[in-house]
């Protein structure tokens, strides 16, 4: 069973960056889709970016991006000129790829979490 371990968030001033990291407890390889997504308190979770596709969400495309490292197993989320809206807990998934291998970024489809890491951006 795949377990998911995220850190690396923080509280961080409006243009600035962080690199969030997930660990995995396995070799997932690129038998999985692995994902981001965030959520306000109150509000639906949204989807952030998924691999190995790359996929983006619109709020995020450009400032956002997602990769892996295979040894360590950690996928990492790099994210730059941070925005006050940007401030949620970011959450890592993972999913077995469905036929057809495309990963989405639907949190519906992801049935394995982590606990998240909270980041906060002030202005």
């Amino acid at each position: 069973q795949v377990q998911l371990a995220e850190s690396g968030g923080g509280s961080v001033q409006a243009g600035g960056s962080l690199r969030l990291s997930c660990d995995v407890s396995i070799d997932i390889g690129t038998r999985f889709c692995m994902a981001w997504f965030r959520q306000i308190i109150g509000k639906e979770r949204e989807g952030v970016a998924a691999m190995p596709n790359g996929a983006y969400g619109d709020s995020v495309y450009g400032r956002f991006i997602i990769s892996r490292d295979n040894v360590k197993n950690t996928i990492y989320l790099q994210i730059n000129s941070l925005k006050v809206e940007d401030t949620a807990t970011y959450y890592c998934a993972a999913e077995p790829r469905p036929a057809g291998g495309i990963c989405t970024i639907d949190p519906t489809l992801y049935n394995t979490w982590g606990q998240g890491t909270q980041v906060t951006v002030s202005s």
